[in-house]
């Protein structure tokens, strides 16, 4: 009762007062992750150390499979077994991340290790004309012009022929015709590379003789290429919107353009990896370029006439030798390989780039 005779009454507790003071669920801290790292490393390190094993690798598998089941332990505990099978899920997807990339990173490191001292102005510039395969000296530059002439002239042959063939199946292919095209490109997607260049050989050089060159060569590489084209490209124009096509032939615009003007342009990111997929495979490829283009010690423009040689043909021959000097010869020519494939593949996609549609306002 206050002085003024009015009876004050307490209202019933509501929702807002009975909430608790925060929603956020309990959490680890965020060092947690850094010192689970640390302490995995040292158990991985002190086991392999007590159990006397001799293999880095095997230290660093016991410590991730410590850290992983480490981590679910201490996240079901703190933040409950949901967040812990969330956060396992990310850790394997991870570790395989990792996984499939340990290979590539070794690849690299062995190969540029090895070949990085032997690459310089005379190695790209000089040929093996006169060295003889336990002499130091002489280079690759017959090799890698013959390289760049037979992928080059690869590329002319299937990209086109591929790109059409893609367009036909995709926008134009209905019936038998259709259904033959891509069973006859699925089954040339898993030729083996010397059959294509048995199959140049007996028609090129044997019935026709013609005589070995990078023209020949250049005709098995563009066989292998080609389906890799076609599959690629048509999974690239199946994501295509088919409302961009209707909005196009709305306005009144030819199939022909809007295949040209529209559905290309909106796939040429995906074609593009398309193709450097199929660069990359034809540009190490060994087997045809030993049976078409036969190898050649002196320079040799002519890629329609006269044997040649090539990067992959030039790693084969060397390591075949057996020698020192061979050897380094060899890793330097796979890291010049390399480099060009990488090259290859950073101008395409600053080109798909450019000639991408535009998005946002």
């Amino acid at each position: 009762m206050s002085q003024t005779g009015q009876t004050t009454v307490k209202s019933a507790p509501t929702a807002a007062d009975v909430r608790p003071k925060t929603l956020r669920p309990p959490r680890l801290p965020r060092w947690s992750l850094a010192a689970l790292l640390l302490g995995s490393a040292a158990v991985g390190v002190a086991v392999g150390l007590l159990g006397g094993l001799e293999s880095r690798a095997q230290w660093g598998l016991i410590a991730a499979i410590v850290f992983v089941v480490a981590r679910f332990a201490l996240t079901s505990a703190v933040e409950g077994r949901r967040q812990a099978v969330d956060r396992l899920a990310s850790t394997l997807v991870w570790a395989s991340f990792v996984v499939a990339l340990l290979p590539l990173a070794s690849l690299l490191w062995e190969t540029v290790s090895r070949g990085g001292p032997g690459v310089d102005w005379y190695f790209l510039t000089h040929s093996m004309n006169g060295v003889l395969s336990w002499q130091d000296g002489g280079g690759i530059y017959h090799a890698l012009l013959g390289t760049v002439q037979q992928v080059a002239l690869a590329s002319v042959l299937a990209i086109p022929v591929g790109l059409l063939t893609a367009v036909y199946l995709v926008e134009y292919g209905r019936g038998r015709l259709a259904k033959a095209i891509t069973f006859f490109v699925d089954v040339m997607t898993g030729i083996p590379s010397i059959v294509a260049g048995l199959f140049v050989l007996s028609l090129w050089i044997m019935m026709l003789d013609l005589g070995y060159s990078g023209f020949a060569g250049a005709l098995a590489l563009s066989i292998l290429m080609m389906p890799i084209v076609v599959r690629s490209t048509e999974e690239m124009l199946k994501l295509v919107p088919g409302e961009l096509r209707e909005a196009s032939l709305a306005l009144g615009i030819p199939k022909w353009r809007t295949i040209l003007k529209v559905v290309l342009p909106t796939a040429i990111g995906g074609i593009t990896t398309g193709v450097m997929l199929a660069l990359a495979r034809i540009a190490g490829e060994t087997a045809p370029i030993i049976l078409l283009v036969f190898g050649n010690n002196m320079i040799n423009a002519n890629v329609f006439e006269g044997a040649q040689s090539s990067l992959p043909l030039y790693v084969y021959e060397q390591w075949a030798y057996g020698t020192e000097a061979a050897y380094d010869r060899a890793w330097a020519a796979a890291l010049v390989l390399i480099a060009l494939v990488m090259i290859l593949n950073l101008v395409a996609r600053g080109i798909a780039r450019w000639k991408a549609p535009k998005t946002g306002r």
